[in-house]
C-alpha cells in the first residue's frame, strides 16, 4: 500500500519531457525494413510559436507514432524546421527596423549574419514547445531546410531539372509584392473580394473620328498599353480592326522591355479571348502589367512596356508621372483624364484583388525575368497524377483525392525564384565573358577539401576569398542543427555520408592550397582551383565557366522559393543524394499527417519530387486533418481575439488534456470546435485515471505478485472488465488502423470512465474491504478470513492487469499521466511505458455470458438511481427497495450486495405485488417498488413537474414556430438553425419523460391533494 499523491500535471510533464530527450529513448538504431515505420514531421517555420493547429498535427503524429512503436515496429519519426524564407526575412527585418538599422544600407551579408543569430533562438523556442506537447520525435535526426546537407541536396535537385531540361528561366508574368520586393507562385497570392470601381476611359481614334471607351479597374497602368482589343465577333468594333487610337495623356517617349522605342498611336486587334459582355467590349490591353495581357501580348507580338518599378511607383516610361506611388498616379491621372472629358463615367464594381498572403499587400502582375520548374511537362505531371490514381498513394479522407486531381490537371509551371536574401541561393553563376549559365555542386569537384571549400562558399559560410584559419574556425565551430558536433562534423555524418577520416586544419588547408599552386602542377594542362593575394594573404577559390573557361563568373543574386526545398524533405532528410542506409529502409515514408490548406503548396510538390527525382512515392498515406475553430465555428485569428494558445492550456490543464482534447475531436472531414472547457473537461477526465490509479495501488497488498498463485476464482464482474477490455483494445486498434482518431479516443474515454471507474473500481470495494465475522467461532472465522484473502487477491489482480493495460491503450493519446503512473506499478517490467506491448484483441478473454449478466445487473442499478434522482431522494440516502422478477430472480441472488451497494439500498425485498404506497419502476422483467414512505414528497414532486410541463410545452411551441419560419430559414446563420433543432429533440424528449413522472406519481396521489 502506497500513497502517490494528488495529480499535478506540472512536475510530471517537466520531468519526463526532460528526461526522454535527453536519454533519446526514441532514437531507432537497428533499422528492419519489413518492421519499420517511417514518417516526418511538417517543418515548422522558424518564424515564430507554435499554434493550436501545429498542436493538433503533432499530436495526430505522435499517437500514430507511439500506437506503431508498441506495436513493434522500428519507428523512425525525423524532426526538424523550415527556414521560411519570405516569412523569416520579414520578422527580421521588422525587427531590424524596430532597432533603427535598415537592411538595405547593411547589405546581404551582414544582413544574413543577423538572420542567423536571431534563428536559433526561435528555432529552440518551437522546440521546446513541442518537446512540452510530448512528441517522441528522433532528436538526433533533426533536420533544417537550410542546414548543410540540405543545402546540397537542393542543389543537386536543381542542377538534376536544370540538366534535364525541366527547370528554365524566361520572362514571365508574375505575382509581384511591392512590399516584400519578391516574385509570389499564384499560390501564395490570395484573392479577397472588394468594393472597387470601372472607369470608362475614351481612347481617340487616330483619324479623330470618334472615340473607342475601354473599362478598366487600374487606370494607372493605362500608361503602359499598347492595344485595345475587341473580341473579332462583336459587330460594334468589327470595322475599327486594324486601326490605330490614341493613348491619352501619353505625350512622351516610352520604351519596351527590349529597348525599343513604342508609340503613343496603339492597334486595335481581334482576339477570341475578349469578352463582349464585360464593360463596353473593348479592352485595354497592357501586357507587362495583366496576366491575360501578356497572353495576348505574346499571340499579337506586341511590345512590353513596363510603367511601374518594383516598389509599384511610376517608372520613367510613365513620363510626367514618374515616381508617383501607383494610388498617386491613379487619381492625378483620374483627373486629368475627366478634365480632358475622356472619363466617360465610375461605376462601382465588386471584384477579386490579389493580396500578397504574408503581408497582404496588394499584388502587382509585372513581366519579370524568373525561374521556373517546368511541372506542366509529362515527365514531372504524369508520374505525379498517376500515383494517386492508381492508388499508391492513399488521401484520407478520401475527398481531397478529387481536389489533389483538379488542381494536378490544371498545373502551371511554378516560378521558383524569390528576390530576397534568406534562402538557398540559386546555384546558377553567369558568365561574364560568353553570358552563359553554369549550375554548379560538389560533385564538379574530385578532391575533398575542393568540395568542403565549395560548400561553404554555395553555403554563405565564407567568401570567394579567406583563409586558412577562417575556414578552420567555421568547421571547427557548433553546428546549427547539432550544436553537440562540429560543423565539419555535420558535413562528413549529415552532407557526405562519407570521408568520416577526413580532419581539417589551417595548417592541411595551407599544404593543400601550396601543392596546388605549387609551379610544377601548374605546368600540367590542370588549373589551379586556388590563387593566393600576398597583399591580404588571403586565398581565392576559382571557379570557371564550363563553356568558355573564362574566370569571371557571378551568381545569381535571388533565391529559391521555401517549398522548393521542402519538396525534398521526405528524402533529403534521409541522406539524398546520397545512397545512405536510411534512404533505402526508410524512404518511402509511411505518413504524412497536414492540413489541406498546403496540399498544393507542398503535398503536390512532394509528391512531383519524390516520383520524379527518387522514381518513387514519398509516402503511402497523406492524412489530411481538419480546420481548429473556435467554439462558434469561426476560425482563429487575433483580430477577433478568438485565438487559443496551445501552451497556455498545457501549462492550465497539461500537455495530456490539450492532447486527448484535440483527439477526441478530431473526426475526419469536420472541423474542429474547440472551447477553454473542453480541455477543462479532459483534464478531469486525466485526474480520474490519476485517481484510479491512486486508489490501486493504495489497495495493493505488498506481497500481491507473490502470492498470485493463491487467488480465488474470478467473479463474473472480473470476467466482465476483462471483456470490455478486449473489446475495447479491439476498438481502438480498428480505429487508429483507420485514422479515426475520435473513435478511439471516445471508445477509451468511456470504457475508463464509464465501464471501469464508474462500475468496476465501485464492484471491487466489497472484496478490498470485506472483513471477518469476529462473533463466528475461531475455525469458521479463519475459513472465511482465507476466503475474503483469496478473494481480495482475485479483486487486486484484476485491477491491477485491467490497469496496466489501460495505462498503455491510453500511452499513445496522454503519454505523460500514462508513464508516472505506469512506472509506479509492480508490473512495470520496463523503464518507459512506451517501449512496451500495445494490448491486442484477445478473444480468449471474452466472456459473453458474464458480460451480459453485468450489464443486466448496471441497467437495474441505474434504473433504481434514475427514480431515485426524479424523485428527489437524497443519493446518499439508503432506502427499502421491493422488486418482483422472473429470469432475474438468479441475477439478483448473485449480485445481491452489489445492488445494495450500488443503489444505496438498506434492504432489498421480493414481494409477489405490487405494494400499496409505492411508485414503480422497472428494468426488463426486474420491477422494483419505492414506498412513499422514503421521504417522497408526492404532492410537492406533482406540482413541481406540472409545472415544469406546462413551461416545456410553451418553449416547444416557441421553437416549433421559429422552424417553421422561413425568414428565420433563409437568414439565421447554420448554427443557429442546428441549436433551435438540438432544442427541440431535448423539449421533446424532455416532455415524454415528465409525462410518464406524472402519470406515476398520480397513482400515489394523496387523496384530496391538488395539482
Amino acid at each position: 500500500m502506497r500513497d502517490i499523491g494528488e495529480y499535478d500535471h506540472r512536475s510530471i510533464e517537466s520531468k519526463y519531457s526532460k528526461k526522454w530527450v535527453e536519454e533519446a529513448i526514441y532514437h531507432t538504431k537497428d533499422i528492419k525494413k519489413d518492421l519499420r515505420f517511417s514518417i516526418v514531421i511538417p517543418p515548422p517555420n522558424v518564424t515564430g510559436s507554435l499554434h493550436m493547429g501545429h498542436a493538433l498535427n503533432v499530436t495526430l503524429q505522435d499517437i500514430i507514432c507511439r500506437w506503431q512503436r508498441m506495436l513493434g515496429k522500428s519507428v523512425v519519426w525525423v524532426p526538424g524546421f523550415d527556414h521560411a524564407g519570405i516569412a523569416t526575412q520579414y520578422v527580421v527585418d521588422k525587427k531590424l527596423q524596430g532597432e533603427g538599422k535598415n537592411r538595405l544600407d547593411m547589405g546581404r551579408e551582414k544582413f544574413l549574419k543577423e538572420v542567423w543569430t536571431w534563428v536559433p533562438i526561435s528555432r529552440n523556442s518551437i522546440k521546446e514547445q513541442l518537446e512540452r506537447i510530448g512528441v517522441s520525435v528522433d532528436w538526433k535526426r533533426e533536420r533544417f531546410t537550410l542546414d548543410e546537407g540540405f543545402s546540397r541536396a537542393v542543389r543537386y535537385a536543381f542542377r538534376k531539372l536544370y540538366e534535364d531540361g525541366l527547370i528554365y528561366r524566361s520572362e514571365y508574368i508574375i505575382n509581384w509584392c511591392p512590399r516584400d520586393l519578391t516574385a509570389l507562385s499564384d499560390l501564395e497570392v490570395e484573392h479577397e473580394e472588394e468594393e472597387g470601381k470601372l472607369y470608362y476611359i475614351k481612347y481617340p481614334l487616330e483619324d479623330n473620328s470618334g472615340y473607342i471607351t475601354v473599362a478598366t479597374t487600374r487606370p494607372e497602368t493605362m500608361l503602359g498599353d499598347t492595344a485595345v482589343a475587341v473580341h473579332p465577333d462583336d459587330e460594334r468594333y468589327r470595322h475599327l480592326i486594324g486601326k490605330r487610337v490614341k493613348l491619352p495623356l501619353v505625350n512622351w517617349k516610352r520604351r519596351s522591355m527590349s529597348g525599343e522605342e513604342v508609340s503613343a498611336y496603339i492597334p486595335v486587334i481581334a482576339d477570341q479571348s475578349v469578352l463582349s459582355e464585360f464593360g463596353t467590349g473593348a479592352v485595354k490591353i497592357t501586357p507587362a502589367h495583366d496576366p491575360n495581357d501578356f497572353e495576348i501580348g505574346r499571340r499579337h507580338n506586341l511590345p512590353f512596356v513596363k510603367v511601374m518599378d518594383e516598389h509599384a511607383r511610376m517608372n520613367e516610361n510613365a513620363g510626367e508621372f514618374a515616381g508617383l506611388d501607383r494610388y498617386q498616379a491613379r487619381e492625378i491621372i483620374l483627373q486629368k483624364l475627366s478634365e480632358l472629358g475622356l472619363l466617360e463615367k465610375i461605376e462601382q464594381h465588386r471584384h477579386a484583388v490579389g493580396k500578397c498572403y504574408r503581408c497582404k499587400t496588394t499584388v502587382e502582375p509585372m513581366v519579370s525575368l524568373q525561374w521556373f520548374v517546368k511541372v506542366s511537362d509529362p515527365r514531372i505531371k504524369d508520374g505525379a497524377v498517376n500515383v494517386v490514381k492508381e492508388g499508391k498513394i492513399r488521401f484520407v479522407p478520401e475527398g481531397w483525392k478529387k481536389t489533389y486531381l483538379q488542381w494536378m490537371e490544371n498545373l502551371k509551371d511554378w516560378c521558383i525564384s524569390r528576390q530576397i536574401w534568406w534562402g538557398h541561393r540559386i546555384p546558377v553563376w553567369y558568365c561574364k565573358s560568353c553570358g552563359r549559365e553554369n549550375v554548379f555542386t560538389d560533385d564538379d569537384f574530385d578532391r575533398v577539401y575542393d568540395k568542403i571549400i565549395f560548400n561553404l562558399i554555395a553555403d554563405g559560410k565564407i567568401g570567394y576569398e579567406f583563409t586558412p584559419e577562417e575556414v578552420e574556425s567555421i568547421l571547427h565551430s557548433p553546428s546549427f542543427t547539432h550544436p553537440n558536433i562540429t560543423l565539419l562534423e555535420f558535413y562528413k555524418k549529415y552532407a557526405f555520408h562519407k570521408y568520416h577520416s577526413t580532419e581539417v586544419d589551417a595548417n592541411s588547408l595551407r599544404l593543400f592550397f601550396s601543392q596546388d599552386l605549387n609551379p610544377m602542377a601548374m605546368l600540367t594542362e590542370k588549373k589551379s582551383r586556388y590563387r593566393y593575394d600576398p597583399r591580404y594573404k588571403k586565398y581565392r577559390f576559382i571557379l570557371r565557366c564550363k563553356h568558355c573557361g573564362h574566370e569571371e563568373l557571378e551568381q545569381d543574386s535571388d533565391v529559391l522559393d521555401t517549398w522548393f526545398s521542402s519538396a525534398l524533405w521526405p528524402f533529403g532528410v534521409f541522406g539524398w543524394p546520397e545512397k545512405t542506409q536510411d534512404l533505402e529502409k526508410l524512404y518511402p515514408t509511411d505518413l504524412l499527417v497536414t492540413g489541406f490548406d498546403i496540399i498544393f503548396f507542398w503535398v503536390a510538390r512532394m509528391i512531383m519530387m519524390g516520383t520524379y527525382l527518387m522514381e518513387d512515392i514519398p509516402f503511402s498515406d497523406v492524412y489530411i486533418h481538419a480546420l481548429v475553430r473556435d467554439e462558434k465555428g469561426q476560425k482563429m485569428s487575433k483580430t477577433k481575439g478568438n485565438v487559443i494558445d496551445p501552451l497556455d492550456m498545457v501549462e492550465r490543464y497539461g500537455a495530456d488534456a490539450l492532447r486527448f482534447t484535440l483527439a477526441i475531436l478530431t473526426q475526419q472531414g469536420r472541423d474542429i470546435k474547440l472551447s477553454e472547457k473542453r480541455f477543462e473537461g479532459y483534464r478531469h477526465f486525466a485526474n480520474k485515471l490519476w485517481n484510479a490509479g491512486r486508489f490501486i495501488l493504495m489497495n495493493l497488498d505488498g506481497d500481491l505478485l507473490q502470492n498470485l498463485p493463491y487467488g480465488a476464482p474470478p467473479k463474473s464482474e472480473d470476467l466482465w472488465i476483462l471483456t470490455k477490455l478486449n473489446r475495447t483494445a479491439q476498438k481502438v486498434n480498428k480505429a487508429l488502423s483507420e485514422y479515426e482518431f475520435s473513435e478511439a479516443s471516445q471508445a477509451l474515454y468511456e470504457f475508463v470512465w464509464g465501464e471501469f471507474c464508474d462500475w468496476y473500481l465501485e464492484m471491487s470495494k466489497l472484496r478490498l474491504y470485506a472483513k471477518a465475522d469476529e462473533s463466528l467461532p475461531e475455525e469458521e472465522r479463519q475459513k472465511q478470513e482465507t476466503k475474503i484473502k483469496a478473494e481480495r487477491i482475485t479483486a487486486q489482480a484484476t485491477l491491477l492487469s485491467v490497469f496496466d493495460r489501460i495505462l498503455k491503450l491510453l500511452h499513445p493519446f496522454m503519454p505523460y499521466v500514462t508513464q508516472e503512473l505506469y512506472s509506479n506499478l509492480p508490473t512495470s517490467y520496463e523503464e518507459n511505458i512506451s517501449l512496451t506491448e500495445f494490448p491486442l484483441y484477445n478473444p480468449q478473454e471474452v466472456y459473453p455470458d458474464a458480460e451480459e449478466k453485468v450489464e443486466r445487473l448496471k441497467g437495474i442499478v441505474s434504473s433504481i438511481r434514475s427514480l431515485r434522482s426524479d424523485l428527489k431522494i437524497e443519493p446518499s440516502k439508503r432506502i427499502r427497495l421491493y422488486y418482483r422478477a422472473s429470469q432475474s430472480e438468479k441475477l439478483v441472488e448473485e449480485f445481491r450486495q452489489h445492488l445494495l451497494n450500488l443503489a444505496r439500498l438498506e434492504d432489498l425485498q421480493r414481494v409477489d405485488q405490487r405494494p400499496s404506497n409505492a411508485l414503480a419502476g422497472f428494468y426488463g422483467d426486474f420491477e422494483f417498488f419505492i414506498p412513499v414512505e422514503e421521504g417522497i414528497k408526492v404532492t410537492e414532486l406533482l406540482n413541481s413537474y406540472t409545472k415544469r410541463h406546462q413551461e416545456v410545452l410553451r418553449s416547444l411551441e416557441s421553437v416549433e414556430r421559429k422552424l417553421k419560419n422561413e425568414e428565420f430559414l433563409k437568414k439565421a446563420p447554420k448554427e443557429e438553425i442546428e441549436k433551435a433543432e438540438r432544442m427541440k429533440e431535448e423539449l421533446i424528449a424532455e416532455k415524454k419523460k415528465l409525462e410518464e413522472l406524472i402519470v406515476l406519481l398520480q397513482e400515489v396521489k394523496p387523496a384530496g391533494a391538488s395539482q
